[in-house]
């Protein structure tokens, strides 16, 4: 076979015939089988309790899991959260038993997630129903869909300090190189927690006046019952 940078070789690129172009090298996937959650431990315990108005800049390798350092960062540092925002392309099953976890265990108190719209319509009869079942907890959770490509995460602590976690990273698992800024930062928070809020406010998916109508109408049923029972005299 003729070298493809000698003069006489034709390389075909992308229908092109150009000796100068090259295919590009695809590497094999790597299975979740193989990733590990100690590398998201790792990096939580090495940021710890961020000072304020401190930035953290990560390059992240192809075996880490976007997902777990959240779940890391709030568990390995002992962090109550008050409120939690997260945006994201997509995101996998291990990641909503993450979130789960968080929230059963009263870490996080209030929990905010904003799906592509592409996501949802992929699997809105398979990990969307998941999502409901697993994260509607006692009206902590809400779920947004929108036409978003942001992955962000945004993480108000009940000390008072207001985390930004925003890069390339989608909360699944990646067999890419990604990046990474973790930030304690007042006002890059609070104007992502406004564009952010006004996102949830237009695309929220959980009706939760329904939960309070329910409530009154379970009032007004008894109330009518207890009537119905009343004994004349």
């Amino acid at each position: 076979m003729a070298n493809i940078f000698s003069l006489g070789a034709v390389n075909v690129v992308a229908g092109i015939n150009k000796s100068r172009y090259m295919e590009p090298k695809f590497e094999e996937e790597i299975s979740e089988f193989y990733l590990k959650y100690d590398n998201a431990k790792k990096l939580a315990l090495a940021i710890g309790h961020p000072p304020k108005d401190s930035r953290y800049f990560v390059l992240l390798s192809g075996n880490f899991i976007f997902g777990d350092f959240i779940e890391a960062l709030i568990y390995e540092n002992g962090w109550h959260v008050d409120e939690m925002t997260i945006s994201t392309l997509s995101m996998s099953q291990d990641n909503v038993d993450s979130l789960a976890g968080l929230l059963e265990t009263g870490n996080v108190e209030k929990l905010n997630l904003i799906v592509s719209d592409f996501f949802y319509s992929h699997e809105r009869r398979n990990l969307v129903k998941y999502i409901y079942e697993k994260l509607d907890i006692d009206n902590k959770f809400q779920l947004a869909v929108a036409s978003v490509h942001t992955k962000i995460c945004l993480i108000q602590t009940t000390g008072g300090n207001k985390i930004v976690i925003h890069g390339s990273a989608n909360l699944r698992t990646s067999s890419n190189i990604e990046q990474i800024m973790i930030e304690n930062n007042d006002s890059l928070f609070d104007f992502n927690h406004d564009v952010h809020q006004a996102i949830i406010k237009r695309y929220a998916t959980i009706n939760k006046s329904l939960r309070r109508t329910e409530l009154w109408q379970t009032i007004l049923l008894k109330n009518t019952k207890e009537v119905a029972n009343v004994k004349r005299f």
